[in-house]
């Protein structure tokens, strides 16, 4: 629970009685490479902390998989539109890694957001941060080029090279495999 308790305090100050009112809710659960944490026309209900580990969020279609985005270890991450319109999931949240997740119940976030000013406070500060990543990254596809995204990616994140497998990544920044390989290829040329 210390990762948990850093992080909630990373984004605003909460008392220890608020914090602890707040952690009760929170279970433990692990999940293996592999394994589903959300599928699609499953309701979303939790909202999760990623202690350890990787998992990837994505929808699949007739053209293939979609990576939107990869969450790895201290983060927070859930299927939000589905999480917060109270509708069936039409992506994925898959473990890419083994992973050790803290979970709570929508309605027991509820109940610690009318408990505590603070923690309404980091649950909206928490939700702003995942909308601006998704503006983010819309932004990066319509306005970079497909090398400028890879180096960003490989700038800001370079652990993710190491945990997942490239056709992912690939996926991620909207190239093909062939295309991640081609630019991996020219860059090294290059140095």
């Amino acid at each position: 629970m210390d990762s948990l308790k850093r992080k909630i305090r990373s984004y605003t100050k909460v008392s220890d009685e608020d914090l602890t009112y707040g952690l009760q809710f929170y279970k433990e659960r692990t999940f293996k490479k592999g394994e589903f944490i959300i599928k699609p026309s499953q309701y979303v209900n939790y909202f999760y902390f990623l202690e350890k580990g990787c998992v990837c969020y994505y929808t699949e279609d007739d053209l293939g998989l979609h990576v939107m985005e990869f969450f790895t270890d201290n983060t927070f991450f859930t299927d939000l539109y589905a999480y917060i319109e109270g509708v069936p999931a039409e992506n994925y949240i898959k473990a890419t890694e083994n992973c050790t997740v803290k979970m709570i119940l929508k309605k027991d976030v509820l109940k610690s957001y009318n408990y505590s000013h603070d923690l309404e406070r980091f649950g909206r500060i928490s939700m702003q941060e995942a909308f601006v990543k998704i503006f983010q990254k819309t932004n990066d596809l319509k306005t970079l080029s497909n090398q400028e995204r890879y180096i960003k990616l490989l700038n800001k994140r370079p652990d993710l090279f190491q945990r997942v497998p490239q056709y992912l990544i690939a996926s991620y920044l909207g190239l093909t495999p062939v295309g991640l390989s081609k630019i991996r290829k020219r860059l090294t040329e290059q140095s």
